[in-house]
């Protein structure tokens, strides 16, 4: 029996041969077990001489055993390793990666332009109160303005901010002049949504506040940027508009010499004095001294979006926020002088046409 055992147990392949083996000599109902199982019919002096013979042989088989299991169990393991080896040597995969967005694109690029000329970029609360995001801009309740601008309301009281202005005042309120900064950030209005509308977009806000700021100031500005985006041939050109608050106000284009054509870009203007008022009066809440009286400068607003779909030929706003990945990986790479190949089609029965 124990050569008969011990070749069974060398000659066992894998682990589980080995537990049969195992089972078949050292199991409950093994080989080895039965004949233990004999003593009892044997006389004292041959049960003793004979136990002590068979538990030496269980002894020998379980050593074995476990010895042919650990060899096992390092061969299987060996041959992991060997499958799963890896050459160090080899080149790495190159992992998919994605892009910023086109209209992040935008934004980062009009950030650095501004800032190359000395602009502070600002970012700002989107949940707004009346004060900051009407009456300081001299938008008072009763003024038609308001009307214009389609607000979404929140059931505190608060409003979805309709324009990146709110931070012309919020930050003035805690800061004193000389200041130039811009403010990138999306906004809210409650709107149809078409081919040109939708009811969140984003904006790009410029103010700049000190002494003797004049129209020359913010057209030598809005040039800078002009040629920065467009190319040195762009030209910028003004036209008389409303906005309450500034004083006087303009709309602008820029002459984008590639396409040989005008394109109306944004609002802008001189700041209302009521706004600086507004401020000073703020501050003055807060216990901070009134320092705007007497002080000019000039505020500018225009859309990332208008830009992107003009650079890039993109013929509806709804791609942007489609999240159809067809449109948004052809916007990874360098963009310069690219039009999107391929527009997937929109997904009109999905699209709000009425909010």
């Amino acid at each position: 029996m124990r050569e008969e055992a011990l070749a069974a147990i060398q000659g066992a392949a894998t682990l589980d041969a080995l537990g049969g083996v195992k089972t078949r000599y050292l199991g409950k109902n093994g080989l080895v077990t039965a004949q233990l199982k004999t003593l009892g019919s044997l006389a004292p002096d041959e049960r003793r001489a004979r136990g002590a013979e068979i538990n030496a042989l269980k002894a020998e088989l379980e050593g074995a055993v476990a010895e042919r299991e650990a060899t096992l169990r390092q061969e299987a393991l060996n041959a992991k390793l060997a499958s799963e080896a890896i050459d160090v040597t080899l080149p790495g995969v190159k992992l998919p990666s994605g892009g910023l967005h086109v209209v992040t694109r935008i934004l980062y690029e009009l950030s650095d332009i501004f800032e190359s000329m000395g602009y502070r970029v600002v970012e700002g609360r989107e949940v707004e109160d009346e004060t900051h995001n009407f009456d300081a801009l001299n938008m008072p309740s009763w003024h038609p303005a308001r009307d214009l601008q389609d607000t979404f309301w929140l059931e505190n009281g608060q409003l979805l901010r309709t324009h990146t202005s709110n931070m012309q005042v919020r930050y003035m309120e805690t800061h004193e002049p000389p200041l130039k900064i811009v403010v990138p950030g999306r906004v809210y209005r409650y709107e149809a949504t078409d081919a040109t509308h939708e009811s969140m977009f984003h904006q790009f806000e410029g103010l700049v506040v000190g002494e003797g700021i004049t129209m020359a100031d913010l057209k030598g500005a809005i040039s800078e940027m002009a040629r920065a985006m467009f190319g040195r041939g762009a030209r910028v050109r003004f036209q008389p508009s409303y906005y309450p608050f500034t004083e006087p106000g303009a709309d602008f284009a820029i002459w984008w010499d590639q396409e040989q054509r005008w394109l109306e870009l944004g609002g802008s203007g001189m700041v209302h004095p009521n706004v600086f008022r507004a401020v000073d009066d703020l501050r003055a809440a807060k216990g901070l001294p009134r320092v705007y009286e007497g002080k000019t400068g000039f505020a500018f607003g225009l859309g990332p979006n208008r830009i992107a779909m003009l650079r890039y030929g993109i013929p509806d706003i709804r791609y942007f926020y489609g999240n159809d990945l067809r449109f948004l990986t052809q916007f990874k790479g360098d963009l310069s002088n690219e039009t999107p190949s391929e527009l997937p089609p929109l997904p009109r029965d999905t699209l709000k046409e009425t909010m």
